[in-house]
């Protein structure tokens, strides 16, 4: 055990001292473990580089460190190249060394100088990853995101896998050993300097011959101007409305433009073709006068009017309020269509809003007019349409007017709706035309029954006759004279003196009630009556006319109501017999 022992000691003194030996070696010739040395390609294998690193035998490195950015292609015996020495001798007795980490290594020391500096970088798009793509970069792959691939989004992106791009780096994580990197920042900085330079020779209110379209789209078209680009909204296309821009320019064209805006900290360039031709609104006022009739063209029929081109770059709005006399809500098309020549009269014109209001109804004939002239004429008028309180009815001129439910009979009651039904043909009088309004009336037709009144010169306290023509619960309808179209309703509570007779039941159609006149409105035509104040009133009678007998006599206000009972009987036979 202790000769064991003893030859394990000095087995392991032998492999320092060797050790030791070995690196006395080295450092002769500088070699240090762990750090990027130089290295001389002195066989290329199938499988292997042979290359010497000085040391004290050559090293072997797989084909695979040297297949990224196709350096293996580039590769012959007495190339120099750069390799990490991991090991100066292995287990093996061989020294360990690595193409690929002195790549990283210097890949890294390059990125960081890059990322400071923003100075571009060499890489190679290898494929796609979630949100982006791999970028290697000398052997160190970078993310790159998808915006950051190009200034405008790309649908393919066959033409850059594979190749050299140039590229920036944009964030560095050495903790996590993370880089980003940009071809966009490349490609931007590389237009921002083309941009300057053109922007050098140009200057607002230059106007370019060769202004190539390159885009269009509903709100303006985009611009080549010697390689910069350029903005032609849509409100410089035209003096006048423009439909679509579409219409008016086409991919490629090469345009004639006005340099109207440049913008030194966006080097954004705006550009008019209008500005190119003197404003026809500068002269509008001359040419058109407001009351005057116009030819125009319907040039686009919208919701809430007609555009109306009145000459090339003028244009005004014909209201939808102002396309009939007859219809308010009516719509455009029920009346005009594109391309439609028209009179039209001018109606107000705003210079600095560039805004002509137009009437088309004021050229023709206003019907209401003619209708003013028409109150108190009687006409045959269509029912259009019914609710629950009138009837609207259209009459031969296209005008529609109201016919009131109180309006159709003197009962003024709504069930008289019922009586009419739509597209029927009436007769009706025109009473009244107010701020484009018509009333009608069916009832002014004949002669109003509470006339009666009027021409019997009755007033409040009178007494009259009437006619029972309806019974009802809450009490009668009673006509006067011999005209039935009048209904006057005495309520219950008034069809006697004794609440005991205040009975509607024990009245039949026909019967003839005395009643006083309580109430009296013509000019409302509103009149009320009472049977109980007509009782009140013929007992306050017959006491002033037989009360001072009845004091004599002692008699009481029965008798009193007897003896004017048989006087009246007395006087009726009388008249009978005559």
């Amino acid at each position: 055990m202790v000769a064991e022992a003893q030859i394990k000691s000095q087995s392991k003194n032998s492999a320092k001292e060797f050790e030791k030996l070995l690196n006395e070696d080295f450092k002769d010739r500088k070699l240090k473990e762990n750090q990027i040395i130089k290295a001389t390609v002195t066989e290329i294998t199938k499988n292997f580089i042979v290359v010497d690193c000085k040391a004290k035998m050559e090293g072997m490195i797989p084909v695979e460190e040297f297949k990224n950015d196709n350096e293996l292609d580039k590769l012959k015996v007495g190339s120099v190249i750069d390799v990490y020495l991991e090991r100066i001798e292995s287990f093996k007795g061989e020294i360990v060394i690595s193409r690929e980490k002195a790549r990283r290594m210097n890949a890294w020391k390059k990125m960081e100088k890059f990322f400071e500096t923003k100075e571009e970088l060499v890489g190679y798009i290898t494929g796609r990853v979630k949100g982006g793509y791999i970028c290697n970069v000398d052997g160190l792959p970078t993310f790159m995101p998808a915006s950051q691939i190009d200034v405008r989004p790309l649908k393919r992106i066959d033409h850059l896998m594979n190749v050299p791009v140039k590229v920036i780096a944009t964030r560095i994580d050495k903790n996590r050993g993370n880089v980003c990197t940009s071809r966009r920042a490349v490609l931007e900085k590389s237009k921002d300097a083309e941009v300057k330079e053109v922007l050098k020779n140009l200057k607002e209110g230059d106007i370019v011959e060769n202004a190539k379209c390159k885009a269009i789209t509903d709100w303006g078209i985009f611009l080549d101007i010697n390689g910069i680009d350029a903005l032609l909204h849509v409100s410089d296309l035209s003096h006048g409305r423009v439909k679509k821009t579409s219409e008016m320019v086409s991919i490629g064209q090469t345009l004639k433009v006005k340099i109207t805006k440049i913008d030194p900290k966006t080097n954004r360039v705006s550009a008019s073709i209008k500005a190119l031709t003197e404003d026809p609104y500068g002269s509008v006022e001359k040419k058109y006068k407001i009351g005057e009739v116009y030819d125009g063209v319907c040039t686009k029929l919208m919701d809430y009017g007609v555009f109306v081109r009145l000459e090339e770059g003028i244009e005004g709005l014909i209201h939808s309020s102002e396309l009939s006399w007859t219809s308010k809500n009516l719509h455009p098309s029920k009346v005009l269509s594109v391309s439609q020549t028209i009179k039209v009269k001018i109606v107000s014109i705003d210079v600095q809003s560039k805004r002509i209001s137009l009437s088309y109804k004021a050229t023709l004939d206003n019907p209401w007019k003619k209708v003013e002239d028409s109150v108190n004429s009687i006409v045959s008028v269509k029912v259009k349409s019914i609710t629950d309180k009138y009837i609207l009815a259209e009459l031969d001129n296209g005008l529609s007017g109201m016919l009131h439910y109180k309006e159709l009979s003197f009962n003024e009651d709504d069930e008289d709706l019922k009586k009419y039904k739509k597209n029927q043909i009436i007769k009706v009088k025109i009473v009244e035309v107010k701020d484009e309004k018509i009333k009608l009336s069916v009832r002014a037709l004949e002669k109003d029954p509470i006339d009666w009144f009027r021409e019997n010169k009755k007033k409040v306290g009178d007494v009259i006759t009437t006619t029972v023509q309806e019974v009802m619960k809450s009490g009668v309808k009673v006509s006067v004279g011999n005209d039935k179209r009048f209904l006057i309703v005495i309520k219950k509570s008034q069809l006697a003196k004794e609440s005991s007779d205040q009975r509607p039941e024990i009245f039949q159609n026909g019967n003839k009630l005395d009643a006083a006149i309580t109430d009296l409105n013509l000019a409302e035509r509103k009149v009320s009556l009472s049977v109980k104040q007509a009782q009140i009133e013929e007992e306050k009678s017959l006491v002033k006319k037989f009360g001072k007998d009845a004091k004599s006599s002692g008699a009481t206000l029965k008798d009193i109501f007897n003896k004017a009972l048989n006087i009246t009987k007395k006087k009726d036979n009388k008249k009978k017999k005559n």
